[in-house]
């Protein structure tokens, strides 16, 4: 099973690894993207006005333009100890600890708008670019990366069970044919449901944890369902692939 999670746009500072090195990341037949992805960043932080527009910051957030200027010389650190935010918080995937740490980092992936996937232990830089980010005068991101990313997301899925756990703007990078998704609803008391954003992402990193460290090998939604209620969480399941996380409004 490969649970495919989404990056955040915070990024823990630092690291102790060597400069990037894309031969050192999983899957090199996405080496030319990301190496063109990389270079063009590092060149539009030369402007901070138009890589402000670009990636969608404010002069307060100048430091992130600094770091995709330092992207080849910052140290890194394995992908899933870079990402934070609510879905990495409730991952806590350094509390982790023998077998359950070893299955985590064989099961989680990030979607990548730069690195395009990303396997937990890749060593990445802290860097700035979203799956919305219009780079000046470039295809769209989705349109670069959808030609080589989904045949090797469709290796992955011939092999094994992949649970997409990504936000629709990084979905559209690379569909995952078969994948189980997941959707986190509220319920209201007259029967009446909605989708949750603000606690969306907690309930994803928690269902990640559940998956990542899981002694069971879920082969399909009806598995991965049955891991999640025996935690506790109201899952039901909508069609073959789709799980719906259900909460009380």
């Amino acid at each position: 099973m490969l649970v495919l999670l989404p990056p955040s746009e915070t990024k823990v500072n630092g690291g102790e690894g060597p400069p990037l090195r894309l031969d050192a990341l999983s899957h090199p037949e996405l080496d030319p993207v990301r190496k063109e992805l990389v270079n063009e960043l590092v060149d539009l932080a030369g402007d901070v006005a138009a890589s402000r527009d670009a990636l969608g910051l404010s002069p307060k957030q100048d430091a992130e333009v600094a770091r995709n200027a330092a992207i080849f010389d910052s140290p890194t650190m394995p992908a899933l100890h870079r990402y934070t935010g609510v879905l990495y918080d409730a991952l806590d995937v350094r509390s982790l600890r023998g077998a359950a740490a070893e299955r985590a980092r064989a099961r989680l992936a990030v979607g990548s708008a730069l690195f395009g996937l990303l396997h937990a232990d890749d060593p990445v830089p802290a860097y700035r670019l979203s799956a919305g980010s219009a780079l000046p005068d470039r295809p769209s991101l989705a349109a670069r990366w959808k030609p080589v990313l989904e045949p090797v997301l469709a290796g992955i899925a011939a092999d094994e069970l992949v649970v997409d756990l990504r936000s629709g703007s990084y979905a559209a990078l690379g569909r995952v044919p078969g994948a189980v998704t997941v959707t986190v609803l509220a319920e209201r008391p007259d029967g009446s449901r909605s989708v949750v954003s603000h606690f969306n992402k907690a309930h994803k990193g928690r269902l990640a944890r559940l998956l990542a460290g899981t002694r069971a090998e879920p082969t399909d939604a009806a598995a991965v369902a049955t891991i999640a209620r025996r935690a506790g969480m109201q899952v039901e399941r909508v069609g073959t692939h789709a799980l719906e996380i259900i909460l009380p409004a």
